[in-house]
């Protein structure tokens, strides 16, 4: 296996179970923490250029995560959304070039909306005693909190990844 191929390989593993574990922890906790975010935009700096991709793949993906940052940021200066989730959503998007992106952010906002729905009717009936004791529960239907955005952004991800030039670079 050539290093390109390896590199690519390993993007296909560490940015799927970076996301995978960023929803879960969202979910349970609420929480993206920074280190994660880091791990996922490190892992795509050193992989994507073994991996084979051109500078102008490259600097596409960084203009699409530049773009997004900035949306994000507008989105959580309103109160729409978490920072974690805004780092995480511009993180992501390194991993994907322009029309990736958008369909990542596509079925993102899909998942997102049927997750917003979800703990908005979670949020409107009683819980039993049984599910209020367990903590992650009891947190998602407090109205005080956000919607774990992560949750939609990790299965977006795993849907489009295979669809991209991530598949590509590893086949060779």
């Amino acid at each position: 296996m050539t290093t390109s191929a390896t590199a690519a390989t390993l993007g296909l593993v560490i940015f799927p179970l970076a996301m995978i574990y960023a929803s879960v922890m969202d979910i349970l906790t609420l929480t993206i923490r920074n280190v994660l975010v880091l791990l996922i935009v490190g892992a795509w700096a050193v992989l994507a250029p073994l991996a084979g991709f051109s500078l102008v793949d490259l600097g596409w993906s960084v203009a699409v995560a530049a773009l997004v940052f900035v949306i994000v940021y507008v989105f959580f200066a309103f109160g729409w959304i978490g920072g974690g989730d805004a780092k995480l959503a511009a993180a992501a998007a390194l991993w994907f070039q322009p029309q990736e992106a958008l369909l990542f952010f596509i079925y993102a906002s899909l998942f997102g909306g049927v997750l917003t729905f979800a703990i908005l009717q979670l949020r409107a009936r009683m819980l039993p005693v049984a599910l209020n004791r367990v903590s992650w529960i009891a947190q998602l239907h407090d109205s005080r909190t956000g919607v774990p955005y992560a949750a939609a952004m990790g299965p977006a991800a795993l849907i489009v990844l295979p669809q991209t030039a991530w598949m590509a670079h590893a086949a060779l």
